[in-house]
C-alpha cells in the first residue's frame, strides 16, 4: 500500500494506495531524468609522462533495477541496486611529444543507491517529504580508449575511471536530495488542502497528524470536512461509522463517511443555496392550470381579479439534509416548504396555500479523472398541508404533477450543477481510471487504478512555469 488514510472522529477519508509497477517506472524515470542532469567538472592533471585533460562529460545511458517500498516509521525507500550507467567525455592526452584527443566511453557498473525519504505535515496540513537520508556506491569503472594510442593509454584508465567513480558517487546524492526536498514537495504542493468548491462551500483536506508508516501502509488523518464560505466556524459533529476496506484488488482504494456528504449538505444549506422560485416561463402550463384549478374557491374568496394572475411556486428546504448510505445504495432526504402564490401585476404576491413537502432522492456517486460527482434521482415524494388535514387530502391531486416537476425542473438543475464534482487530494498528472463502487452501511468505498498521465519532471516543470493541471476539470 502506499496511501492509507483511516477514518476516526472529525475524518471522513480512507484511502488505499498501492505500490504497483507504474508506481514504480514512474519514479525510475523521474530517478533517470534527475541522474542524466548530473555535470560532473573538468578533470585535469599529470601522470608521469601524460598529461592528461578530461572536458564534456555526458551521461548517456542508465540501466536501473530498482525497488520501490515502505520504511516503517519514515516513509518510502528507494533502492537501486546493481545497476549501470554509461558516460561520454572528450580526451586532450599529451604522452612525450605524441598529442591524441577524442571521445571516450564509460561504463560504471554495480551502481547501488539507497534513498530514504521521510514524510510528514506541514504548517499547512500537506503532505511533505521532512528529510532524505541518500548513500551511493559504484563498484567499478571502466573505460575504453580509442584512437592510435588506445591500447598504450589503456593502463591510465584505472587512474582516470577512479577519479570518475570519486566525483560520481559525490554528485548523485546532492543530486537525489534536490530532487526530493525542492522538486517533489513542489509537487506535492499542488494537492489542495483549503479550497472553494464554488462561490458558497470550501472543503477542507488538512493532514491532522504525521503520516504513520507501516511496513504495508502509509497512514494519514484528513481533517476533510465542506464549509460555509460565509461562516467558516459553523460545521457539523462527526458521527458517522469508521469506513472499514477490504479488499485490496486495486492500486487506490477511497472511503467516503456519511459525514463528507452530510457536511456538503450543511454547509450549502446554510450558504442558502436550497431556495427555487417556480413562475413565468419555468412554470410547466399543465401544472399552472392545476395550481389555479385546487385553489380556484381560495382565489374567489380572496380576490375574485387574481384568476387571471400568474400561479408561481416558492419551494426553500427547512432543514439540512441528509445522507443514508446502505448496502443497497445511497439516498438524500430532504424537507421543504412549498408556498403557492398568485402574482398580481404591480402588485405584491399573495400566498394562496403553504405546505410541507417530503422526498428522498436516490444518490449514485462515481469518479472521474479525480473528481468526485453525484447524480440524484427522485425516488420518494409526499406533500401535505401545513393548515388541515382535509386540505392535505385535497392536496393529493397534486402529487403526481408536483413529482413530475421535481423530476423535469429541478433535479435537472441539482444534477448538471453537481456533476463538475469536487476534487479529491491526489497531485497534478495522476487520475483515477477503472473506477468501482461499493456501497457499505453508513460509508462508500470507491476502488481504482491509478493513471499517471505524464512523467513527475514533466509535471514539475509545469509547476515551475506557473501552468494548472486541469486535466480534472473536465
Amino acid at each position: 500500500m502506499l496511501w492509507q488514510i483511516f477514518v476516526e472522529r472529525k475524518k471522513w477519508l480512507f484511502l488505499a494506495f498501492g505500490l504497483p509497477t507504474p508506481a514504480l517506472r514512474f519514479s525510475c524515470k523521474f530517478v533517470e531524468q534527475e541522474l542524466g542532469n548530473i555535470t560532473m567538472p573538468e578533470m585535469h592533471g599529470k601522470e608521469g609522462r601524460f598529461q592528461y585533460s578530461i572536458t564534456d562529460v555526458k551521461i548517456t545511458e542508465l540501466n536501473l533495477t530498482a525497488d520501490l517500498s515502505f520504511q516503517p516509521t519514515a516513509g518510502l525507500l528507494f533502492e537501486v541496486h546493481n545497476s549501470s550507467i554509461t558516460v561520454n567525455f572528450q580526451r586532450r592526452i599529451l604522452y612525450w611529444f605524441f598529442y591524441d584527443e577524442g571521445p571516450i566511453n564509460a561504463s560504471a557498473e554495480g551502481v547501488n543507491i539507497h534513498t530514504a525519504l521521510d514524510l510528514a505535515k506541514d504548517e499547512f496540513g500537506r503532505l511533505k517529504i521532512s528529510n532524505v537520508t541518500c548513500g551511493a556506491s559504484i563498484a567499478k569503472m571502466r573505460a575504453k580508449f580509442g584512437g592510435t594510442l588506445g591500447r598504450v593509454y589503456d593502463f591510465v584508465a584505472t587512474f582516470l575511471t577512479t577519479g570518475m567513480r570519486f566525483i560520481l558517487n559525490q554528485q548523485i546524492c546532492p543530486s537525489l536530495n534536490h530532487a526530493a526536498l525542492v522538486l517533489i514537495n513542489q509537487l506535492l504542493e499542488t494537492i489542495p488542502v483549503r479550497a472553494e468548491v464554488d462561490k458558497y462551500v470550501g472543503i477542507d483536506y488538512s493532514l491532522l497528524s504525521d503520516p504513520v508508516v507501516t511496513g504495508t501502509s502509509l497512514d494519514m488523518d484528513f481533517r476533510g470536512m465542506f464549509y460555509d464560505l460565509q461562516n467558516e466556524k459553523d460545521t457539523l459533529v462527526n458521527y458517522a461509522v469508521n469506513p472499514v476496506v477490504r479488499e485490496y484488488d486495486r492500486m487506490i482504494y477511497l472511503a467516503l463517511s456519511e459525514y463528507f456528504f452530510d457536511s456538503g449538505l450543511y454547509s450549502y444549506f446554510k450558504g442558502g443555496v436550497f431556495r427555487m422560485h417556480i413562475s413565468n416561463d419555468r412554470m410547466p402550463k399543465d401544472l399552472e392550470m392545476l395550481l389555479r384549478t385546487t385553489y380556484f374557491g381560495a382565489i374567489m374568496m380572496l380576490n375574485p381579479a387574481l384568476m387571471e394572475a400568474p400561479i408561481s411556486l416558492e419551494l426553500e428546504v427547512t432543514s439540512a439534509p441528509t445522507s443514508t448510505i446502505k448496502t443497497s445504495g445511497a439516498s438524500v432526504a430532504v424537507h421543504s416548504g412549498v408556498r403557492v402564490l398568485a402574482l398580481p401585476p404591480g402588485k405584491a404576491p399573495v400566498q394562496l396555500s403553504s405546505m410541507t413537502m417530503e422526498s428522498k432522492f436516490n444518490a449514485k456517486v462515481s469518479m472521474r479523472g479525480k473528481r468526485l460527482s453525484i447524480h440524484l434521482d427522485l425516488r420518494r415524494f409526499k406533500i401535505f398541508s401545513n393548515q388541515s388535514a382535509l386540505e392535505s387530502l385535497a392536496l393529493i391531486p397534486l402529487q403526481a404533477p408536483l413529482k413530475t416537476m421535481l423530476q423535469i425542473t429541478v433535479v435537472p438543475l441539482i444534477n448538471n450543477y453537481t456533476k463538475r464534482g469536487v476534487r479529491i487530494p491526489l497531485p497534478d498528472g495522476i487520475d483515477f481510471i477503472e473506477e468501482v463502487v461499493e456501497y457499505h452501511n453508513g460509508y462508500i468505498i470507491v476502488g481504482a487504478n491509478l493513471h499517471f498521465r505524464s512523467g513527475l519532471k514533466e509535471l514539475i516543470e509545469r509547476k515551475q512555469a506557473g501552468e494548472s493541471d486541469n486535466a480534472d476539470e473536465h
